[in-house]
């Protein structure tokens, strides 16, 4: 029985439309998708089936481009602080202190990294795990690697070692992890490298769980702190006074170069009794009295390295000063 050429012709064009539709869900949610999953592959043997289907599940959402286009950190000093000095973030962090001093204070001892900064930074992050993020990781690691691209190579770089991470340094599956728009997890909020660098499995039960276990958060932030260069027993910033001389210094570099007796030449004074020979960086922030200048020192750096800004490191210092007296009035009063 003979076929109509135009019947033969409609038949060819349907089975080239269903094998186009094929090839296109086939290829990529996802724009770069194909070239990440096969550099993941190359590096751990994954399965790429497996790999797809994790980031087919992700989606890019709208609000984590909105969310990091307005980072709290472009705040003045003057409306950022007010965000972490409250009477309740620092409550919460004295009562978080009192109920985990026994871990607080072995961490400190093996670490070397004063307790009341560790307890800072989860109180910052997410206050004291209350706030630990509603994203999906993946939605938001696949937004910004692949839909941001200010900053997509280093987020297609976490969301790479993400991929990569063994299940044991993983609070749960993949798809079910949440934190910040950022991709940021747990308590203290790490990136994927961080949990791959830093992130310890303090409670020795085989995973490392920065959103339920408080030995593997505490230890992890103050391993975070020590491998970056925090100096026991060191200060973190203090307060300068210029006078009416002071001399124009470079405000912009984090890292301490010049002495305290050097800033003093130039004409800014420390208010509290300093080692004249400490290395010392300055730091100008719009207070709302006006420009507050900063001595800030190695460990004020090392917070530096936990989020670059020089408002989240004076919030740090500030908080972790309010939660040490705060504990100290409550052992004296006992």
């Amino acid at each position: 029985m003979s076929v109509h050429p135009l019947f033969r012709l409609s038949r060819g064009l349907l089975v080239l439309l269903f094998c186009l539709a094929g090839t296109n869900t086939a290829l990529a949610a996802h724009p770069g998708q194909a070239q990440l999953v096969q550099e993941v592959v190359r590096d751990t043997g994954k399965s790429p089936a497996a790999l797809n289907a994790l980031l087919d599940g992700a989606t890019r959402q709208q609000s984590i481009l909105d969310a990091i286009s307005r980072p709290a950190e472009a705040k003045p000093w003057k409306d950022y602080r007010p965000i972490f000095m409250t009477d309740a973030r620092i409550d919460g962090g004295i009562a978080f202190y009192q109920e985990h001093r026994a871990l607080l204070d072995r961490v400190a001892a093996e670490y070397g990294v004063a307790p009341q900064y560790v307890v800072a930074i989860i109180g910052v992050e997410t206050n004291y795990g209350r706030i630990v993020g509603r994203y999906k990781v993946l939605d938001a690691l696949v937004t910004l690697a692949f839909y941001y691209p200010p900053r997509a190579p280093f987020f297609r770089e976490q969301l790479k070692t993400l991929l990569e991470l063994p299940a044991s340094k993983l609070a749960g599956p993949l798809d079910s992890l949440v934190g910040s728009y950022a991709g940021a997890q747990g308590w203290g909020q790490f990136m994927p490298s961080s949990i791959r660098d830093f992130a310890v499995d303090e409670d020795h039960d085989g995973r490392i769980d920065l959103h339920d276990s408080a030995d593997d958060i505490v230890a992890s932030v103050a391993n975070y702190l020590h491998a970056h260069g925090w100096e026991r027993d060191a200060p973190v910033a203090a307060r300068a006074q210029p006078d009416a001389k002071a001399q124009a210094v470079d405000l912009n570099d984090l890292t301490p170069k010049f002495p305290l007796e050097q800033f003093e030449a130039w004409g800014y004074a420390p208010l509290q009794p300093l080692d004249p020979g400490r290395l010392a960086s300055l730091q100008q922030l719009e207070g709302p009295a006006g420009p507050e200048y900063w001595f800030t020192f190695q460990n004020f750096y090392v917070i530096t390295r936990y989020n670059r800004s020089p408002l989240y490191a004076m919030a740090v210092d500030q908080l972790a000063q309010a939660i040490a007296a705060g504990v100290a009035q409550a052992d004296a009063a006992r």
